[in-house]
């Protein structure tokens, strides 16, 4: 067969197993990306899979199917520390492409500027793979490995993004910046999750998209807020060099490398006053 549509994952994962085939979700991204008017070669098409879609809170982690669509990360009933993937969601192209863009599709189409990865990132989430042999887990920053590159296996599929319990602890917002307000591929954006205690920051999370080959945690800015003052004036301490550290942007058609790294320094600063705020 060319095109298949199971209803339950171990038929998926049996039948790509015996079929070198594009997995198909929300196909925000495949279609755009073809030169002809249909998909070639043979197709998976996973969105008949109900156990691939939707989101559960479990013991010691939440778990986001691999097929759920932005429209649904909006409207789930979640903690403040997922507001930042919620801001995120609202920021993914049009409504119509929000209730067919799946989260799973986002992380496997592997772009520098994909707009679910630093909020995940801020979340320590991790991926779940599931192929005809069994299941692994490996972190979203070393499943990602690049520009349209990640370390799903042939026969493999990503069922799941997993987010332990100890990261969904906090607020966290995001901020994008583009060429325009709406339906837009981001030059820089920023999420960030912060926990207080005492009045004073006790963790920090900060992720940078759109500037380096893959989003990435940013380790000196989070050393630098842990145990400071919960004041949204910290914000102004954050230097663009500090943010810089970190980052390897390019120049594109959409910006610079010089105003990417400036810009992704000042959308750390807006994001840090959101949260606090």
């Amino acid at each position: 067969m060319d095109y298949f549509r199971p209803t339950d994952l171990k038929d998926a994962v049996d039948w790509l197993a015996d079929n070198d085939a594009r997995i198909a979700a929300g196909c925000t991204d495949i279609y755009p990306a073809e030169a002809g008017p249909s998909l070639g070669g043979a197709v998976l098409d996973i969105t008949a899979i109900a156990g691939l879609r939707g989101i559960s809170e479990e013991a010691d982690h939440w778990r986001l199917g691999g097929a759920t669509t932005w429209t649904d990360i909006i409207r789930a009933d979640l903690p403040p520390a997922f507001d930042g993937l919620k801001q995120a969601a609202r920021e993914v192209g049009s409504v119509q492409i929000q209730n067919a863009g799946t989260i799973g599709g986002n992380i496997c189409n592997a772009s520098p500027a994909a707009d679910g990865v630093p909020c995940l990132l801020t979340l320590d989430a991790e991926i779940e793979v599931t192929s005809k042999t069994g299941r692994r887990r490996l972190a979203l920053d070393e499943f990602l490995l690049g520009p349209r590159e990640t370390a799903l296996k042939p026969g493999e599929i990503l069922s799941a993004i997993v987010i332990p319990k100890s990261a969904a602890s906090g607020h966290s917002a995001f901020v994008k910046l583009g060429a325009r307000k709406y339906l837009v591929i981001s030059i820089a954006m920023v999420a960030v999750r912060l926990t207080e205690a005492g009045g004073k920051i006790e963790t920090a999370a900060v992720a940078v998209g759109a500037c380096s080959a893959k989003a990435q945690r940013n380790a000196d800015v989070e050393r630098e807020l842990i145990g400071q003052p919960w004041d949204a004036e910290l914000a102004a301490e954050i230097s663009d060099e500090l943010v810089a550290s970190s980052l390897n942007p390019i120049t594109d058609t959409r910006a610079e490398a010089g105003y990417r790294s400036h810009a992704a320094a000042e959308l750390v600063r807006r994001a840090v006053r959101a949260v606090v705020a």
